[in-house]
């Protein structure tokens, strides 16, 4: 078949959620209390989560159903496209056959909003008036604004400083919903005065920003923490990508011999990729799939696997990851929904079982290959995004070295629109690779929690 864009019907849709822990070979461990030293039980996440989700948090279940009023909100964009770019394989002169499972059509313009709405339907029916989380290039921030309109819930959204000042409309756009947002860190929380008083001039990250929602959720009785990745729940969310991209592959009469996601938390990754390791797990199946992250925060690819806190400020429990360490402040790249130390513990348990691999990019490489996407394909990707895009180029050029046809699917999971001040940088030759510090990664890993 030939079509350049390959579509599913809404009763297409998936009715579940397909949670990959019934299908490892080896289990997660479980997160541990940092109060007590003790693995964390659902008594330790009911300040800040609803049940309904923490349920789904522990769950081995293999499949989720999905409830009505969530997936009838799914319908306003799933399910989402998939495409053949033909133009760009025509212009890398490729053998391999691309593929690429759009998630930028949503209304917050990224895949978010498949794990944003039901974490904002969950906390609607448990009685929460308000919503905690933090954001980092801001397509978290706007799905969650936006999920919490459709529930008339109040949001606050934490955006780490030095995206928060790249990206002004994305801070607009949550504010057209009705979100408060909060430049990270910032005098609101106790976690963010103590950053801001050993460095007044913080750009933020990721995992400062987490400290300062949860500590927002924890010391209101009205409000809940929302996080966009990371998360057992959050990941099984977004295996809706998944599942629709394994129909739309047989609708073509194809099969990925390898996948590219980009990787910060996860999410974006597993959504696509786990329902495809299902197969590789159950069926016989053999599909490559590949991490990418950005080099100046790679998680994967230099961090350690060990125990560590999800925040800055030690609020979170301790789990099991691939980290760079918890206070490890990564460089101000532009990418900046990448930008946390550590990972999804379901990502990094099948890293390290060799399940999965992982890889890492320059910027200037990634901005590179995102701009000859869009001037052959017509979409301008998120930075996030494009670290999918240089891989996939990539993995297409060395099929044209070797002669050899492979099938090769990426998730091209947001738009760039509100990034074109990062694009006006690499265009006017001001963008550089930014490498992290290596004394400072060092002294970081030095610092994780102790857990016997």
């Amino acid at each position: 078949m030939s079509e350049k864009k390959i579509l599913l019907s809404e009763k297409e849709i998936p009715t579940h959620w397909y949670n990959v822990m019934k299908d490892m070979p080896n289990p997660l461990k479980p997160p541990i209390n940092p109060g007590t030293g003790k693995p964390a039980g659902p008594e330790d996440f009911s300040a800040i989560f609803p049940q309904a989700l923490i349920a789904q948090e522990m769950s081995g279940d293999r499949w989720v159903e999905i409830p009505d009023e969530v997936r009838e909100l799914y319908k306003i964009w799933r399910p989402t496209p998939m495409f053949r770019a033909y133009q760009l394989e025509k212009a890398l002169g490729t053998p391999a056959h691309i593929y690429y499972k759009y998630e930028g059509v949503s209304p917050a313009g990224s895949h978010k909003l498949n794990t944003a709405i039901p974490q904002a339907y969950y906390n609607k029916k448990e009685g929460i008036k308000r919503l905690a989380t933090e954001t980092g290039a801001g397509q978290w921030g706007s799905s969650l604004s936006m999920a919490c309109k459709f529930f008339d819930l109040e949001c606050a959204v934490y955006m780490v400083k030095v995206s928060y000042n790249q990206k002004p409309y994305r801070r607009i756009l949550m504010n057209s919903f009705g979100a408060e947002v909060i430049p990270s860190p910032s005098d609101r929380t106790e976690s963010g005065r103590a950053v801001l008083a050993q460095n007044p001039d913080s750009p933020g990250s990721l995992g400062v920003a987490i400290s300062e929602a949860v500590e927002d959720a924890a010391k209101r009785g009205d409000t809940n923490y929302a996080l966009g990745s990371v998360l057992n729940h959050v990941i099984l969310h977004q295996t809706v990508i998944g599942q629709e991209a394994l129909l739309q592959m047989e609708k073509v009469g194809e099969y990925p011999d390898v996948i590219f996601g980009s990787c910060g938390g996860g999410s974006n990754f597993a959504g696509l990729a786990f329902p495809f390791l299902h197969q590789n797990l159950t069926a016989g199946k053999k599909t490559r799939l590949v991490a990418v992250e950005p080099e100046a925060c790679p998680t994967l690819t230099r961090g350690k696997f060990a125990y560590d806190f999800g925040d800055v400020a030690q609020l979170t429990p301790i789990m099991m990851m691939y980290t760079l360490g918890h206070d490890f402040m990564p460089p101000g790249i532009h990418a900046g929904g990448l930008r946390y130390h550590g990972d999804s513990p379901l990502v990094s348990q099948l890293y390290h079982d060799g399940l999965i691999e992982a890889e890492a990019c320059g910027q200037t490489d990634v901005f590179k290959a995102a701009l000859q996407f869009a001037q052959t394909e017509g979409i301008i990707p998120a930075p996030e995004s494009a670290h999918a895009v240089s891989s996939a180029i990539n993995e297409a050029l060395r099929a044209k070295e070797s002669g050899e046809k492979r099938v090769i699917l990426f998730n091209l999971s947001g738009h760039g629109h509100f990034d074109m001040s990062a694009y006006e940088s690499y265009l006017s030759g001001n963008l550089q690779d930014i490498q992290y510090d290596e004394d400072a990664l060092k002294q970081s890993l030095e610092r994780l929690p102790q857990v016997t």
